[in-house]
């Protein structure tokens, strides 16, 4: 059975000079909104990790999580995505089963490894320990989520006798997701039997995901695929949409620097959309459903407060979302045959 479709809100706390916020007032801001999606019934929030940037790129998000939690009733929290490699396995399940209680059961966990070589320098960490590191923490946190007493015997990690306490509100505790921008990351997706957040081609992480399922007699319709998308609902994206662009431009400067610095580039091929959907609410219902069939997603997540954007800037777009566009592409998916 197919999960039902969710909508989420995603925040990377970047915070260039040009913005005239300082830190404190952004995150002030951000929390404030956080609360008001909540009200609005929006499904999730996303947070995205990484470290050592100059314009303070959010490195730890579990604080913020947790404050968020205890301000809000419904939304869920997660990660697109958690670096695990600097994440130490125990210590990242005692804090996710902290802020699974203090949620009553909203924390879920995305997991990947990182490609940027300047934060495993910052970290002190070898460059070549990062697939090792990735499949041994995710080995671990899956026996912590267990919630029986266990040891483990690893090249990266060795434990004896560990019980996480206090348990998971969530069964299994919180549902696990694995990035993926290789077929090698969509396999391991399906090895660890988690959701899927694909990044690249489709032939390159969906196809390989969905097969590695299939060979195990797992329907793949059965789990989450998510991503992150942006959608600017507007009735006049002239007026609108430049902000928003000269904003994903900046970003995106600097995941192009992260791909070159480690060599690996971007993946070649037709990539799954991450490009905005730009447009008034029939437009951006029909760009929706249109991409909810073609790659078979159950969860988007649209930004919040794109860098140099105070998180209010965004708020009339994502009330349109909430109230105009998702009820309608809801409608329009569950109308189709």
């Amino acid at each position: 059975m197919k999960p039902p479709l969710r909508f989420a809100i995603a925040y990377d706390l970047r915070n260039p000079p040009e913005s005239g916020m300082s830190n404190p007032e952004l995150y002030a801001a951000t929390l404030e909104q956080m609360v008001w999606l909540d009200e609005l019934g929006l499904d999730a929030v996303w947070f995205t990790e990484h470290h050592f940037v100059e314009d303070g790129y959010l490195p730890s998000w579990l604080p913020l999580a947790s404050a968020a939690a205890g301000q809000t009733q419904r939304l869920r929290f997660s990660t697109d995505i958690c670096l695990l490699p600097f994440n130490h396995p125990i210590r990242l399940a005692e804090d996710l089963a902290v802020l699974d209680n203090l949620s009553n059961g909203r924390v879920e966990i995305g997991a990947g490894m990182g490609y940027a070589p300047h934060e495993f320098r910052g970290f002190g960490v070898p460059f070549s320990r990062r697939v090792s590191l990735m499949d041994e923490g995710l080995e671990v946190l899956r026996l912590c989520f267990g919630g029986e007493r266990f040891s483990f015997h690893g090249k990266r990690y060795q434990f004896k006798d560990v019980k996480i306490s206090p348990g998971y509100v969530q069964p299994g505790g919180p549902p696990l997701w694995i990035a993926a921008m290789s077929a090698a990351g969509a396999r391991r997706a399906a090895r660890f039997d988690g959701g899927l957040l694909p990044q690249g081609p489709r032939e390159q992480v969906l196809d390989p995901w969905r097969e590695a399922l299939r060979a195990t007699n797992r329907d793949p319709d059965s789990y989450r695929v998510g991503i992150i998308r942006g959608i600017l609902v507007t009735d006049d994206a002239d007026r609108d949409w430049p902000m928003v662009r000269a904003s994903e431009r900046y970003r995106m400067k600097l995941y192009q620097r992260f791909a070159e610095e480690s060599g690996e580039g971007l993946n070649a091929g037709e990539r799954i959309p991450q490009t905005w959907i730009v447009g008034d609410a029939d437009h951006c219902i029909r760009e929706l459903c249109d991409f909810i069939r073609d790659y078979g997603v159950t969860d988007i997540a649209t930004w919040g407060a794109p860098p140099g954007l105070r998180p209010e800037q965004l708020n009339q777009s994502l009330e349109q979302l909430a109230q105009r566009v998702i009820p309608g592409v809801r409608h329009q998916l569950e109308a189709a045959p």
